[in-house]
């Protein structure tokens, strides 16, 4: 059964920086061969596609919001994905989800068919 599990959300100031982790599990060693992808969320609004890492190209892809603030980054050894957050902002503030696909460079949601139960981050002096 694949599971992913998001961790790291938390409240901080503008400025600060965080670094959530998405633990994955059942994919039977071959967590390399998925895209990992990181989507946003506000209350009220559908989810916004913020990083992806390729399993194919092992190319990164940002949303231009974030692009030069944060790094999506895997170890597909220990089955385990990150985003690193700097220089947050206010609007970064929602809940983060971890997501897997077996498409390259996806960004929309619907491609992506495995989902972890997100973590919130607050951005907030």
């Amino acid at each position: 059964q694949v599971q992913l599990v998001e961790s790291g959300g938390g409240l901080v100031q503008p400025g600060g920086s965080l670094r959530l982790s998405c633990a994955a599990s059942g994919f039977d060693s071959n967590f390399r061969l998925y895209t990992v992808g990181w989507f946003r969320q506000v209350a009220g609004r559908g989810r916004e596609f913020v990083a992806s890492h390729d399993y194919r190209d092992r190319r990164t892809k940002y949303a231009d919001s974030v692009t030069g603030r944060f790094t999506i980054s895997r170890d597909n050894l220990k089955s385990m994905a990150y985003l690193q957050l700097d220089n947050l902002k206010p609007e970064d503030t929602g809940v983060y989800y971890c997501a897997v696909s077996g498409r390259s460079r996806p960004t929309s949601s619907y491609d992506y068919p495995y989902w972890g139960q997100g973590t919130q981050v607050t951005v907030s002096s």
